[in-house]
């Protein structure tokens, strides 16, 4: 359920904003505004996007594997454990990125993806070998991890796009953290997971 209510609560938001640049202006992460003390914009980034493909994107990863991890935070941490999660991975994704770029008043950034990939490596720690399509190819879930991180890195080195790979980078490190943290069998159930492969097409 506390899936669905970001998802709608962020496409209301975002849909809101298309057409709304000072609602934009008011919600996108912007160094100097929070510098000033703006801190809602550490997390109000992540409920507007660039477009309705960038929007579709996240919110479609979102449904499918917000439903799958919520019990978990829900069962451990309670009945908002799982937008606690959600809400600090958006957070911890970009201040990185935002004290990188504290006294560069040009920057700006906005999208939910610091904390989808929070969500879908989460989901990876605790399902390996589960199928994921990519571009409606089937790989293992943890293949993809792999090749996710290497060419994330990789196009944050030659930075030629407008995506913020870094927040994608400390999303899915702090996914894995948090869930260990909150659940330290996972590491162990993680390994015994990987050590059995059982990948279906």
């Amino acid at each position: 359920m506390t899936t669905l209510i970001i998802i709608a609560i962020t496409c209301i938001v975002s849909f809101m904003a298309f057409n709304n640049p000072r609602l934009i202006e008011q919600l996108i992460l912007w160094p100097p505004a929070v510098k000033r003390g703006q801190y809602y914009r550490l997390v109000s980034h992540g409920l507007i996007h660039s477009d309705t493909t960038h929007l579709l994107l996240n919110m479609l990863t979102l449904f499918f594997f917000g439903r799958a991890m919520e019990p978990l935070y829900t069962t451990i941490l309670g009945p908002f454990g799982f937008a606690l999660f959600y809400v600090s991975a958006i957070v911890v994704a970009i201040l990185p990125t935002y004290l990188a770029n504290r006294d560069n008043a040009n920057y700006h950034s906005l999208g939910a993806s610091g904390g989808v990939s929070a969500v879908l490596f989460a989901f990876i720690l605790m399902q390996p070998w589960a199928t994921i399509l990519v571009w409606f190819v089937p790989m293992p879930a943890i293949l993809y991890a792999v090749a996710y991180v290497i060419y994330s890195f990789y196009m944050e080195r030659k930075a030629v796009d407008n995506i913020n790979h870094s927040a994608h980078l400390w999303g899915a490190a702090y996914g894995i953290a948090f869930t260990v943290v909150a659940a330290p069998r996972t590491i162990s159930y993680f390994l015994e997971q990987l050590s059995h492969p059982s990948f279906r097409l």
